[in-house]
């Protein structure tokens, strides 16, 4: 009899581990959703720079940053990503795109590595 319910609580945390397994793992990839967002934005803002177009560059930082915040993750990257991305737009609205393109391409390094 011992063993019969040994067993069975063997069986239910092994299925157990197998169905929660998946569900962290997709509730991570949620959050990150907005991370690769992020850095899509990112890279369209550092090409829209590097062709001398700092609004639209503004525009596709703002999204950077606007997904990047809500990420919802405490990560160092993710915090230096942000930091580049205000750059970016604060120089973007400036009109001096080469260097808010700089800033975006950082955005893009420190949000490739947020893990």
């Amino acid at each position: 009899m011992t063993r019969s319910i040994r067993r069975g609580m063997l069986v239910l945390a092994a299925v157990s581990a197998m169905v929660a397994g998946p569900v962290m793992t997709g509730l991570a990839l949620a959050d990150n959703k907005h991370v690769a967002e992020a850095v899509e934005h990112a890279k369209e803002a550092a090409a829209h720079g590097k062709q001398g177009h700092a609004d639209a560059l503004v525009k596709h930082a703002e999204g950077a940053l606007h997904h990047a915040e809500a990420a919802g993750i405490k990560n160092p990257h993710l915090d230096e990503g942000v930091k580049h991305l205000k750059e970016a737009v604060e120089h973007g609205k400036a009109g001096h795109a080469d260097v808010a393109t700089q800033h975006a391409e950082g955005a893009v390094t420190h949000l490739s590595e947020v893990k």
